[in-house]
């Protein structure tokens, strides 16, 4: 698009706007000024970046046995015996995206999947990624029985007598997943195509990759990124956070520095790292400062896995900071937490390092974040009493510790730079949605009260999160925001969101070209 663009209402990056006029030339942004004359589009925000995403893995899932838009055991069931009596041929029954609460204790049984493909062996991780869904026919294929042990990074759920019931949590999954069919090139990059339309219909103009590297089942995507990325297939700017095998140390530095030589060109950059130093609390695997709690509100002897240890990850952020590294760690746990910001002691912050998910902090930690200018991840669609959070959550955190989710507010009043991200296909990757939530803490059209209310942001700091805020972590200093010498990287609601709820995307523009439209 060559030409001036008329809008009723807009977001720079940072506040909201009026009637807004910019013109554009050779894909960037020349002029800014208040609008008049005819409108073209009712409210005209930078297009979001999402700094924390899987798009191959949730490619993956919308072309396989895709559970992700369901709820119910029974939904998931009748979906799963559907797609395999469509698909006589396919040895195993692949996809995933099923959710915790719709299961006694967040954990389904082979019993289940045995009712509706008893023949093949069926591998669905749920929609965290930190578990599997597997029937008795995958158990064997693996070889896991009463008498096989768990590993160091994971747990097999377990009946009474020790038998496998049919979910595998963290580092159990790779007991399966090892002997799932290689996925082919051919498919990862139509995964690639498929994940990149659906970003664009939610606005989504850039994005971090936050796995680039073999896991959980999937292949290291580089080489998709690389080709998509040569023959122009790749609309997107992506970052690509290489993954830390964290069975390795810091000798695997020199390797990371030259796949990000090899790997950086035309629009995909490999200039993170992601380290992954705990699990999810839903099965006790994010690392916190003291125990869960029982079903009956006594405290256990599990506080959760650090999969690197406090020495381990403080050695490898700073060998990766030295190289010139950005460092996006996932960390769910309030220990978790600490443990990363320890390691951030003493790094750079021109890196733009961060910490996403931040489900539990602790208070004296929230400050932490603007003193050593570590920004904020925020996956602002969790943040919500939804059945997850009442059933699985709450009660194995207790009082205190779940006043500390997600607190979102204390870290923007403590001056914490905010991200945004999906972690789709975790969650859906649709900005508004999560916007939504970060606003109101309320479960997008559920009738449960606000969760932790004083923790919401304004709708101006979770729109500038989703735009300036994830646009600076990739180090694109020159979109996420509307204004003269930017990108013009665009995203058109159809209506202003500031004024009215439930807008939706009806065009998304990158370098002034339309990749989406209505």
């Amino acid at each position: 698009m060559n030409g001036v663009l008329r809008a009723a209402s807009a977001f720079d990056g940072h506040r909201h706007l009026g009637p807004t006029e910019i013109t554009v030339e050779s894909g960037r942004i020349t002029s800014v000024r208040p609008g008049s004359g005819p409108v073209d589009v009712p409210f005209l925000s930078p297009g979001f970046t999402d700094a924390h995403v899987h798009p191959i893995q949730g490619g993956l899932e919308r072309l396989r046995c895709d559970l992700s838009e369901l709820g119910t055991r029974e939904e998931y069931l009748a979906a799963i015996r559907a797609y395999a009596v469509a698909r006589p041929g396919v040895a195993w029954i692949l996809g995933g995206g099923w959710a915790m609460p719709a299961f006694p204790g967040g954990t389904p049984t082979a019993a289940d999947l045995d009712g509706v493909v008893p023949d093949r062996p069926v591998f669905l991780p749920n929609r965290d990624h930190h578990g599997a869904w597997v029937n008795s026919r995958a158990l064997e294929v693996a070889g896991i029985d009463e008498h096989t042990p768990d590993p160091p990074d994971g747990r097999i759920e377990r009946d009474a007598a020790g038998r496998p019931t049919g979910t595998l949590h963290e580092g159990a999954t790779a007991l399966v997943s090892r002997h799932v069919p290689r996925t082919t090139g051919a498919d990862y990059y139509a995964a690639l195509m498929a994940g990149q339309a659906y970003l664009h219909s939610v606005g989504v103009t850039s994005w971090q990759d936050a796995i680039v590297g073999a896991y959980s089942g999937m292949d290291d995507p580089a080489s998709t990124y690389e080709t998509a990325a040569a023959n122009g297939d790749l609309r997107s700017y992506v970052v690509g956070a290489l993954w830390w095998e964290r069975r390795l140390g810091v000798e695997q530095v020199a390797d990371l520095v030259g796949r990000r030589e090899r790997m950086t060109g035309g629009r995909f950059r490999a200039t993170t790292v992601k380290i992954m130093q705990d699990g999810v609390a839903e099965n006790y695997t994010a690392a916190m400062l003291t125990p869960y709690l029982d079903r009956c509100g006594h405290p256990t002897d599990n506080s959760g896995h650090s999969f690197l240890t406090a020495g381990a990850i403080r050695d490898a952020v700073r060998a990766l900071d030295a190289a010139g590294f950005q460092v996006h760690v996932h960390a769910i746990g309030d220990r978790g937490v600490r443990e990363a910001l320890d390691a951030f002691e003493g790094t750079s912050p021109e890196r733009r390092h961060h910490i996403a998910h931040l489900q539990v902090v602790h208070p004296d930690d929230v400050r932490r974040f603007a003193g050593l200018g570590v920004a904020a991840n925020l996956q602002m669609l969790w943040a919500c009493l939804d059945d997850q959070m009442a059933d699985l959550t709450i009660p194995f955190l207790g009082e205190e510790r779940s006043r500390w989710q997600y607190p979102f507010g204390d870290l923007a009043r403590a001056g914490a730079r905010l991200l945004a991200g999906s972690d789709w296909p975790v969650s859906t990757p649709d900005p508004l949605q999560a916007i939504q939530v970060g606003v109101t803490r309320r479960e997008p059209g559920g009738g449960r009260e606000a969760f932790l209310p004083e923790q919401a942001l304004t709708l101006e700091q979770a729109f500038a999160a989703y735009t300036s805020g994830s646009a600076w972590a990739n180090q694109r200093d020159d979109a996420g925001v509307l204004a003269p010498g930017a990108v013009a990287d665009l995203v058109a609601l159809d209506r202003d969101p500031f004024a009215e709820p439930d807008a939706r995307v009806v065009s998304t523009w990158i370098d002034g070209s339309p990749v989406f439209e209505v």
